[in-house]
Order: structure tokens, then C-alpha cells, then sequence
């Protein structure tokens, strides 16, 4: 007996994500009858196709193998299946993106709700997350970043304003600790460090006039979420390095203040970027004819490949 064209389908997920629990996610099964059908595929080729251990799993040499071959042939299969939606001239089908927390709320507010009300047929599977994957392969068809995070080898568009990372800190604070003049001047203050996704922390950056500078800051709180780190400044508990966007209402207000602010240059905003060598699917077509239109394009602030 032939294994099914979905049994393959869920190898190629289990192989791109290495993970069980994340692939049944993604599919839609329990973990547990995902890995029985994995078991009953190798039964049906009589080969061994993933490494198992209890904390991941891979692709054996004759599962690479596999892969290898099957590969191309469902893409082959995925693109027949949507020239078939653009002869309907309606996209179906699913767009999984993946973006950070802040290019998600900002597609949630101004693109999605017109995009799921346009296109109801379409399955639209938004990931926020801070990690910078592959989108290749993790299986995603595209993905929103800033500029200078967006691979090379990708086709990309921006979608937004230029971007900047400001220094800020609540009025009290720098009535109670003086105004830094230069970035050197952080470490004699109490600064709101940032956790990276990957474990690391984050070094502030500056520039002006040429001179670039880096500053592993002293602080005794360290947090891994812009929001919360505007929330600790404007609670006093120090200068905090943030996004603009995270700041805006409360610089607005006053409840914030920015320092160093001739030392915080923009940087490119936000990108749409996604494969140049696939076919580009209907509904990521969609999706980006979507982000031309002037009333989204304004909305995002600057818009769509400008």
C-alpha cells in the first residue's frame, strides 16, 4: 500500500518544523497521531525516516533523501492547485505570515480585518513572534520585519515609515538622576535592559555624525517585551531603549521624555518580504495588491513600496 499524498505532506511539516508538538499544531492532529502515522510511513517504505528523542527530531539520511525528492514535486502540486484559484479569480487556500509582535498589531488594526472581509475563502494564519525564522523553511510564505532584518536573497517592499529606537525615561527619573549628554553617560545611570529572543541581551545602539557606538548598559531589571519596558519607565525605574511606536502616546503626554534623542537615527521601517524564486501564491497576490491600496498604504504610514 502507497503512502498517502497527506502522509507526505505531514513528513515534509514534522521535517521542517523538528518538533512533533509544533507540526501537530500546524496541521491540525494530535501529537500522538501524528507520530503513529509517521510510524505506519516508515512501515510502508521499510526505511527509517526520522531520529527521534525526546526533545526533537530530524530527518534520517534516507528521510533527507526523501525530502529531497518529494519536495519540489508538492510545490510543483501547490502551484497547479492555485492556478486553479486564479482561473476561479478568487485566492482560497491558506497565507501563513510571520511577523514581530509589533508589525502584527499593526497589520491586525489596519490590514487584516479588510483582507479576511475580501477574501473569506482564505485561511489567514498570522504569527507573531520575536525570533527571526526562516521562512522557507518553516514553512511560511511571508514575512514582516524591519528593513535591515530582512534576508538578502528576498523579495521585499516596505510598508511603512522609516523606523527609530528611542532612548526614553519619565520626568521623575531624571529629576532624581540628571540627563545623560552623551551615550557613555548610561552607565551611570539605571537603564531597563532588554532580553533578544535568543537569549542575549541587547546593546543599545547610536549614531551621529558617523560615529557609531554600542553601550552594554548597566541596569538591575531586565525585561524581553518593548511594552513592558515602557510601562517600567514610565513607573521611574529607568531609562529604557524602545521602539518609537511603544512610546508614542506617552511621549505625546508627557508621561515620557526622550534623552539622547540627536544619537537615535532612523533606520528602514517595516518590509513585506517573501521568496523570489517561488511562484507567489493568490493569497499572498492578494495580500499585497491589499497594502498598495492608497487608504492601507496611508494607514500603515508612508505605504507599500514607496
Amino acid at each position: 500500500m502507497k503512502p498517502t499524498l497527506a502522509d507526505l505532506e505531514a513528513f515534509t511539516v514534522v521535517s521542517a518544523e523538528r518538533s512533533f508538538r509544533r507540526a501537530a499544531d500546524l496541521l491540525g492532529v494530535s501529537r500522538s497521531a501524528l507520530s503513529h502515522r509517521m510510524r505506519k510511513l516508515e512501515e510502508q517504505l521499510g526505511l527509517r525516516l526520522l531520529h527521534r528523542t525526546t526533545r526533537s527530531v530530524s530527518p534520517t539520511e534516507a528521510g533527507s533523501r526523501l525530502l529531497a525528492r518529494i519536495t519540489p514535486t508538492l510545490r510543483d502540486l501547490d502551484i497547479a492547485l492555485d492556478a486553479l484559484a486564479d482561473d476561479r479569480g478568487v485566492p482560497n487556500g491558506s497565507l501563513r505570515i510571520t511577523a514581530s509582535k509589533g508589525a502584527a498589531r499593526l497589520l491586525l488594526r489596519h490590514v487584516v480585518p479588510a483582507y479576511t472581509q475580501k477574501y473569506p475563502e482564505v485561511e489567514l494564519d498570522l504569527v507573531s513572534d520575536g525570533r527571526f525564522v526562516d521562512i522557507v523553511e518553516s514553512g511560511f510564505d511571508a514575512g514582516v520585519r524591519l528593513g535591515e532584518a530582512v534576508p538578502q536573497d528576498m523579495i521585499a517592499a516596505r510598508i511603512g515609515n522609516d523606523h527609530r529606537f528611542l532612548a526614553v525615561a519619565a520626568p521623575g527619573y531624571l529629576d532624581r538622576f540628571g540627563r545623560p549628554a552623551v551615550p557613555d553617560d548610561l552607565h551611570r545611570h539605571r537603564c531597563i535592559r532588554q532580553r533578544l529572543p535568543s537569549g542575549t541581551r541587547y546593546r543599545w545602539e547610536f549614531q551621529k555624525h558617523g560615529q557609531e557606538i554600542a553601550v552594554d548598559v548597566p541596569g538591575a531589571l531586565t525585561l524581553d517585551d518593548n511594552d513592558l519596558m515602557v510601562e517600567a519607565a514610565v513607573d521611574g525605574l529607568g531609562i529604557a531603549y524602545v521602539s518609537e511606536n511603544a512610546a508614542s502616546d506617552l511621549l505625546v503626554s508627557g508621561r515620557l521624555v526622550t534623552v539622547l534623542e540627536d544619537w537615535c537615527p532612523s533606520y528602514p521601517g517595516l518590509m513585506l518580504y517573501y521568496p523570489g524564486h517561488r511562484h507567489v501564491p493568490s493569497p499572498l497576490r492578494a495580500f499585497i495588491d491589499l497594502l498598495k491600496e492608497p487608504h492601507v498604504r496611508d494607514a500603515l504610514g508612508g505605504g507599500y513600496g514607496r
